[in-house]
């Protein structure tokens, strides 16, 4: 007897069970969340909505609490302070796990691949089908061959050998096939950890393409990047924290690749520094030279 199906995450959680805030909750919802380790404080209230269909961009520079805030999304970590819902209905995950189970995968930087195995195989990593029962059961490999490539194609890659290891992929690819492996194992929020950090603007554009494309089919995505650039590019709502707190959240009708730069750069930090450091410049960008006073040895 052959069983070629696995339960995906989404089919596990009834949305009628899960859903206590009505049809318009957002898919995740974050209300003053905190986060402490000891006397550091990592995040401190913190808010965060994340609807279907919706792009929110989270910003901000090293040690601004990004990572902590990727955790306690992903199941990782409890918040200490606050309140973390999803489809309206408080919840509190005990691991990456109970978070899938609801429909929230993330897609780590590092991306989770063993690069020496197929990409098929990497695509059902963990999580592989199986033909047979008891102590006789096997790797189904034809289907999971099958459903890695109709997956992946969906998603508008076409890749000429479903068999190659997937360190033949580029960045962009291999970033790809970890959404779509969300994807098809039931993501309904898909949180991506610096999907671009380390790709050229090709393989960047890539990536920002799939984003987009799994807005268009639906999903929420939560995408956390240092690049105000590439945010712009493709997010509906920003977040930038600084320090663990809330320095910016707007949505995108509200602000300017300008305004989104300069608050990443360190807004009112920034224009105290900049007048700090201004000097008295000509118009050529020179030093200006003052005019000597009558009586001072001038013309």
């Amino acid at each position: 007897m052959t069983d070629t199906t696995r339960p995906r995450a989404a089919d596990t959680a009834d949305p009628a069970a899960t859903n206590g805030g009505g049809a318009d909750a957002p898919l995740l919802e974050l209300r003053g969340v905190g986060k402490s380790f000891g006397n550091i404080k990592a995040l401190t209230g913190v808010d965060l909505k994340v609807g279907a269909g919706e792009v929110t961009c989270i910003l901000g520079d090293n040690g601004a609490g990004k990572s902590t805030l990727i955790k306690i999304l992903a199941g990782l970590h409890a918040p200490t302070a606050g309140t973390y819902r999803v489809d309206g209905r408080e919840v509190a995950f005990g691991s990456p796990r109970d978070a899938l189970d609801h429909g929230i995968a993330t897609v780590y930087q590092d991306l989770a691949m063993v690069p020496l195995m197929p990409v098929w195989r990497n695509f059902f990593l963990g999580s592989e089908i199986r033909t047979g029962w008891g102590p006789l059961s096997r790797l189904d490999v034809a289907a999971m061959r099958r459903i890695a490539d109709e997956e992946l194609k969906k998603m508008g890659i076409d890749l000429p050998d479903i068999d190659a290891p997937v360190a033949n992929l580029s960045g962009g690819q291999k970033q790809v096939v970890a959404i779509a492996r969300a994807v098809y194992f039931g993501a309904r929020v898909l949180i991506l950890d610096e999907p671009t950090a380390a790709l050229g603007v090709k393989q960047s554009g890539v990536v920002l393409k799939y984003i987009s494309a799994a807005r268009e089919a639906g999903l929420g995505v939560v995408f956390i990047t240092h690049n105000p650039h590439h945010a712009f590019m493709v997010g509906d709502h920003f977040v930038i924290l600084r320090l663990g707190e809330t320095e910016l959240d707007s949505p995108r009708a509200e602000l300017t690749l300008e305004d989104l730069t300069h608050h990443m750069a360190g807004g009112a930090e920034l224009d105290a520094l900049e007048h700090e450091l201004a000097r008295g410049e000509g118009p050529d960008g020179r030093p200006a030279v003052p005019h000597p006073a009558p009586g001072d040895g001038g013309p």
